[in-house]
């Protein structure tokens, strides 16, 4: 593929950041003129000095808001589609915007300005995250049809190769497709045969990567391993790549260690990945636990009603007690009871011996049945939906469990545990994290595993606000529920 048919290829992040500016540019002048009628009580169209006044202000904080977007790089090719930095940014540009905004405020004292700001900010910023959301479902949408994608040609070894290959084939939604691979050592010819993605044609090694990229047409070199290279070849493959306007990417070989706990170190030339150690303890711990309380109390308040009709229903539908109180393992292998709504026959656990030849669970210790026999009609009901998991919020008040955190255990789970996946046992187990969000009992056993031990590693309060919001959506969908 030549240059200019390359750059074509890559012409949807054009696109796609222009539809992101007129989004914003949309979203932050649908908050400002929200904000003034409210103040105001009248339609922004209402031409009169008050009304001008405020639509100056508008338009100057508006522009202001949208500048620190830009200048934050809420639209970078590098950041959108998938992951968190993207919103992120859109909340630091946000905030900057306010202490700007503050600032000017107190300096020049426009009149009327500070009530009307504190409907514009908050509204603007929901808006902003929404679009972004939107936007995103979009993308996701046409990247499952092979369009809006960067085509990548791995170089490195063949392990390393395979690795990155199946980290990538699980992340679809971040739009890299690998269409060809650099072997280190390898002629051109033949496949490479990836577990769970397929063959991949050999496009020759680590000193063919320009052929390699004319005959895959691939705009992105993922480098796997640097020490065949050696210094002086990464640098020259740079400059190479630059001037046929393909993106490099390196691949450090860390798996699941998220941004936060990465700090690039320029020693001597030498750009050192400083890799923090997981904060368990401290200021994160009380950050968690105030987080854990508030979201409980306001589930627990807001869902009294749906829970007393849950069991009412249980009660009226089937015989037994309208809670199932089930052992499970916590924090550093503490058991305790976890509470849910009873969704099963009474004697369900006994039944299990019987059934075990109709598990559909992928591998691992965990048994699920897609349509068990077990499961009440009104239990179905409350599965596909969450309902029946939300008395665990007590166990949160109570310090047994957390909102978002690895999968609650059985003690017959944690029995099978292997010295890496004990980590799980590190923090408090939670009502959902990343398995949920990833598509709950749909996951194979190693996902679930990967998942968990990935959010142990890397647990911030902002990762828990997200898969918080994500876990709405997914309950909505009910999707991976039985």
């Amino acid at each position: 593929m030549a240059v200019a048919d390359r750059s074509q290829g890559l012409a949807w992040q054009r696109r796609y950041v222009i539809a992101l500016t007129v989004s914003d540019v949309v979203v932050v002048g649908a908050a400002m003129a929200c904000a003034q009628m409210v103040r105001l009580g009248r339609p922004v169209t209402q031409f009169d000095p008050l009304t001008i006044y405020f639509g100056l202000l508008s338009v100057i904080f508006g522009l202001m808001w949208l500048g620190m977007l830009a200048a934050y790089g809420t639209r970078s090719p590098r950041i959108v589609g998938a992951g968190t930095e993207e919103y992120r940014r859109v909340l630091s540009a946000t905030m900057s915007t306010i202490g700007v905004v503050a600032v000017t405020v107190m300096i020049f004292r426009p009149e009327y300005a500070r009530g009307y700001l504190a409907v514009a900010f908050p509204l603007g910023l929901v808006l902003l995250m929404i679009s972004r959301s939107l936007a995103r479902r979009v993308l996701s949408w046409y990247r499952k049809g092979g369009r809006c994608v960067n085509s990548v040609l791995a170089v490195g070894s063949p392990a390393a190769v395979q690795s990155l290959v199946q980290s990538l084939g699980r992340a679809r939604d971040y739009g890299y497709s690998v269409v060809g691979v650099c072997l280190t050592g390898h002629p051109a010819g033949g496949t490479i045969d990836i577990p769970g993605v397929g063959s991949l044609p050999v496009l020759g090694n680590e000193h063919s990567v320009e052929t390699a990229l004319a005959a895959s047409g691939a705009d992105t070199v993922a480098l796997t391993t640097t020490d065949h290279l050696g210094p002086a070849g990464v640098r020259e493959l740079s400059w190479d790549l630059d001037r046929l306007g393909v993106d490099l990417v390196v691949s450090p070989g860390m798996v699941d260690v998220a941004g936060p706990r990465l700090t690039m170190r320029p020693v001597a030339g030498l750009p050192l990945i400083h890799m923090e150690r997981p904060q368990y303890s401290g200021t994160k711990k009380l950050q968690k636990r105030v987080f854990d309380v508030v979201v409980s109390l306001g589930v627990l308040m807001c869902a009294a009603p749906l829970m007393i009709l849950s069991a009412i229903a249980i009660k009226l539908t089937s015989r037994g007690p309208i809670f199932y109180c089930s052992e499970r393992i916590g924090i550093d292998g503490t058991p305790f009871k976890m509470i849910k709504f009873r969704t099963m026959v009474v004697d369900a656990d006994k039944q299990v011996g019987r059934l075990s030849a109709l598990n559909d669970f992928s591998g691992g210790v965990l048994f699920k049945i897609r349509e068990d026999p077990r499961v009440t009609p009104v239990g179905r009901i409350l599965r596909r939906y969450s309902i029946d998991e939300l008395p665990q919020f007590f166990n949160v008040l109570t310090k047994d469990m957390s909102v978002v955190g690895p999968r609650p255990p059985l003690r017959c789970e944690v029995d099978a545990y292997t010295e890496q996946v004990r980590r799980r046992l590190l923090v408090l187990p939670g009502i959902t994290g990343l398995w949920q969000v990833s598509g709950r009992a749909d996951l194979s056993w190693d996902d679930s595993v990967r998942l968990d031990l990935s959010y142990v590693e890397n647990w911030s309060i902002s990762s828990d606000v997200l898969i918080a919001f994500k876990t709405v959506r997914t309950v909505l969908g009910g999707a991976g529920a039985y």
